[in-house]
């Protein structure tokens, strides 16, 4: 039920033999880039294929990388993927466990830290994991999302949240990202990022009762009805993924301070309008908060 891939703990107790996410076959690409020690940086620059670039970036470490953790603190990974936030928590922190619905995924992101010896990563639905221990810090990052998926009850959300609370110090810090259903890059002619679809999640998502993100309101009243009292709200910008902005309630972007994005990585789009003068707009009249493109989020009893 274990093995030892070089340092890193792999924990097979909860896995069913299954890989129910993926992105298919290229994630024999990412395992055979990483087994291999192939140059990221220079795959980076000649594979603009939308899952190299999400999976492999260093961009994506710009989330986190601010973020003044303790040093001797613990982490849970819920969602951890191929491991693109993975090696960023175990510079930071004292021991990182993983939690990942994907065998394959999580080899890659073993590969990718084999001299990573806090690394322990379980594979298996954390729904179904028994964990023996609380954690300084969790992480949720572009997995809020798809809790229904995994969770079947009446209110999914909820005891997806509340279940994660039960793992969470006293003193912790649960840590969420997320898009935000009312970002203006929907509005502004981009396909919702989990479904495809043009207008559906400010349509309150008719594709789909099985995905869903949260406007600042909804989102802030579910961690609130969880019981997290101290809800911080940051907004990176042009979103979690690849950010190279971080704004904050302390320090919101000035007028013509964000251009226009007028693309979209891995689908394509429309162009409704001018999104620059737009922004410029919201920003005017403090409306930022609600139409942030996505939402980084710390959250503490």
């Amino acid at each position: 039920m274990f093995e030892y891939i070089r340092n890193v703990k792999m924990n097979y107790s909860f896995y069913n033999g299954q890989d129910n996410y993926s992105d298919g076959e290229i994630e024999d690409e990412l395992l055979d880039i990483v087994k291999n020690k192939y140059n990221i940086g220079q795959i980076l620059k000649e594979d603009r294929r939308w899952p190299i670039l999400y999976h492999l970036s260093p961009t994506r470490h710009n989330l986190l990388e601010w973020f003044p953790f303790n040093k001797n603190g613990n982490v849970l990974e819920i969602g951890a993927g191929c491991g693109a936030i993975t090696g960023l928590l175990c510079e930071k922190t004292k021991s990182v466990t993983c939690i990942e619905l994907s065998k394959k995924r999580a080899l890659i992101n073993a590969y990718r830290h084999l001299d990573q010896a806090n690394l322990e990563i379980i594979i298996g639905n954390l729904n179904d994991i028994e964990l023996t221990k609380k954690y300084d810090y969790i992480t949720l990052i572009g997995v809020l999302e798809y809790a229904a998926v995994y969770t079947d009850t009446n209110s999914p959300y909820l005891s997806f949240l509340n279940n994660i609370k039960d793992y969470l110090k006293e003193d912790g810090v649960l840590i969420v990202a997320i898009e935000n259903k009312f970002g203006l890059k929907y509005w502004a002619g981009s396909r919702e990022d989990h479904t495809g679809e043009f207008f559906d999640s400010i349509q309150n998502y008719p594709s789909s009762r099985k995905i869903s993100t949260f406007t600042r309101f909804e989102l802030e009243n579910l961690l609130k009805i969880v019981g997290f009292e101290k809800v911080s709200f940051y907004y990176p910008y042009p979103d979690y993924k690849l950010p190279t902005q971080i704004y904050s309630d302390d320090r919101l972007p000035c007028i013509g301070e964000i251009k226009s994005q007028n693309y979209n990585y891995d689908q394509s789009r429309m162009v409704l309008f001018d999104e620059e003068s737009v922004m410029n707009n919201i920003i005017q009249n403090d409306l930022f908060s609600v139409f942030s493109n996505s939402y980084l989020v710390f959250c503490s009893v």
